[in-house]
């Protein structure tokens, strides 16, 4: 019987499913949606800034009110004098924690490789969800408002949080390998949209009693989360007895190529990639972490970073200030702007999972990434000319998603695990989470500068010149991984000169 005929008529979704067990759906969820639940903390506090703002100026006092109190009392419960101060400070705010987030991917990376990832993501999640109910909660009930303990909190947020990222990513690429990681990251990462509609759920459904009970509620629900973690997480497979990803890869590789393989063969110590793991069970000693200046050395990582230093910051800037631009440009009311710039959001969930997808069929990072920069370009300078519409507005937004969020998802999760598990660090380093604490650190650093260029430059010079701003980051971003481009797609040129001699 030609069982190598039976084999190869097998659909090829159904080998590609068999890979993975309940095993790896579990870890899916359990990383989806506690980075989700981190993100939802970070949209509630965007949702309740106008609220926080009327509780720290006079304008919170009803206007039919006329209430004599001594000047002591009136400082305490009212920092600043008027809204657009308040509205300063929550900018500043924004600022310190992207700063000290982004301080602290570098830090989180580092442990990250040296700890049980588990206690790590759980001590953030946890940790994290406090110092949300301190800043908003506890500080109200006590009626307790001070400037430098707010900024104090936040940095210390911002610190905690990023604990995350690193170690979800971290622990998929444990159990995804590279075959199929670009389709599956890329559904994966819609993780940090997912956070944003479900903290704008959970901030509205009790905003009415109460910006402080927004804040409670989105803390409690992440320290559960944190605690289901602690409990169900299960960060390699070699902690249950199974295979190493790598390890069955390239048995499987092994299987496919017995019958063609020839008996004696100079390529025998020739493998691809994906066949090391981060940590590999024939070596004798445990794998040792990889240091912070050996990872940044690596292959790639550096400019992958300073490129997702500037898509993150277009990235991010709409995140921030999309729902601005549309009520103000537009004059459309918060509610609806808020509601329509979901659409973005939907853009670079679709964008991430099919540019990964495409990414692993042409088995090609960086070229599929350029290729949809220069289209985000155009889609940029579409969206800076939008009519005042809001079904094409809609529209244009989200292609510009599309273009923009999807290589965004694709640098912070797929890109950065190929990083994390490439020929250099293989079997006795670990390497994953440091390179993606690199990697989105310097992204976020990015971002954080880009939050204070772009209110600078809609003051001086108008949005249309934000958009100039946003297609010159994105260009740079293309021209960061040119080199990139031309290492993957040289090896590709190579072996079609040699089958040329050859014919």
């Amino acid at each position: 019987m030609d069982f190598q005929g039976s084999a190869r008529r097998v659909p090829a979704w159904r080998r590609f499913l068999s890979r993975y067990t309940h095993h790896h759906l579990a870890v899916f969820l359990l990383t989806f949606f506690s980075y989700a639940l981190l993100h939802a903390s970070r949209k509630s506090f965007s949702n309740v800034k106008v609220s926080i703002s009327s509780q720290w100026t006079p304008s919170s006092l009803n206007s039919s009110q006329y209430i004599l109190v001594p000047n002591a009392t009136w400082n305490d419960n009212h920092l600043f004098p008027d809204a657009n101060s308040a509205t300063l400070f929550l900018g500043l705010l924004d600022t310190i924690f992207l700063f000290s987030y982004a301080v602290g991917l570098f830090i989180s990376g580092i442990v990250g490789d040296r700890l049980n990832m588990r206690l790590v993501l759980t001590f953030g999640m946890c940790s994290s969800a406090v110092t949300m109910f301190i800043f908003g909660t506890v500080t109200e009930w006590l009626h307790f408002y001070n400037k430098f303990f707010y900024c104090s909190v936040w940095v210390i947020n911002g610190l905690l949080q990023s604990t995350g990222w690193p170690c979800v990513v971290a622990v998929m690429g444990n159990w995804f390998g590279k075959s199929g990681r670009g389709f599956i990251f890329g559904l994966w990462s819609a993780c940090a949209s997912v956070g944003n509609i479900l903290g704008a759920f959970l901030a509205s459904s009790v905003l009415k009693y109460g910006y402080e009970y927004a804040f409670l509620v989105t803390a409690s629900v992440q320290f559960a989360g944190g605690l289901i973690i602690f409990f169900g997480l299960v960060t390699s497979p070699k902690e249950l007895g199974l295979p190493e990803t790598g390890e069955e890869e390239s048995k499987r590789g092994s299987l496919e190529e017995e019958a063609n393989r020839p008996l004696i063969s100079d390529e025998d110590e020739v493998e691809d990639e994906s066949n090391y793991s981060i940590q590999s069970q024939d070596s004798p000693e445990p794998p040792k972490a990889i240091g912070f200046l050996q990872a940044c050395c690596l292959p790639g990582v550096l400019l992958y970073s300073l490129a997702y230093a500037c898509l993150k910051l277009v990235n991010y800037s709409f995140f921030f200030w999309l729902p601005f631009y549309l009520s103000i440009n537009f004059g459309w009311k918060e509610a609806e702007a808020d509601q329509l710039s979901i659409w973005y959001d939907i853009g670079g969930i679709v964008g991430g999972t099919v540019l990964g997808l495409i990414s692993d069929m042409l088995q090609k990072r960086s070229p599929v990434l350029a290729m949809s920069l220069l289209f985000a370009v155009g889609a940029l300078f579409g969206y800076s000319r939008s009519p005042n519409d809001k079904t094409i507005n809609a529209l244009i937004m989200t292609i510009t998603g599309f273009f923009i969020g999807g290589p965004s998802n694709m640098i912070s999760s797929a890109i950065s695990a190929d990083l994390g598990r490439q020929e250099m660090v293989r079997g006795s380093s670990e390497a994953l989470a440091t390179v993606t604490g690199i990697v989105d650190g310097t992204g976020s650093i990015g971002a954080a500068v880009g939050q204070f260029l772009v209110s600078v430059i809609q003051r001086d010079l108008g949005w249309m010149w934000v958009f100039y701003f946003f297609i010159l980051m994105t260009s740079l971003t293309v021209l960061f991984i040119a080199p990139l481009i031309v290492r993957e797609l040289r090896p590709q040129g190579r072996d079609r000169r040699s089958s040329r001699v050859v014919g």
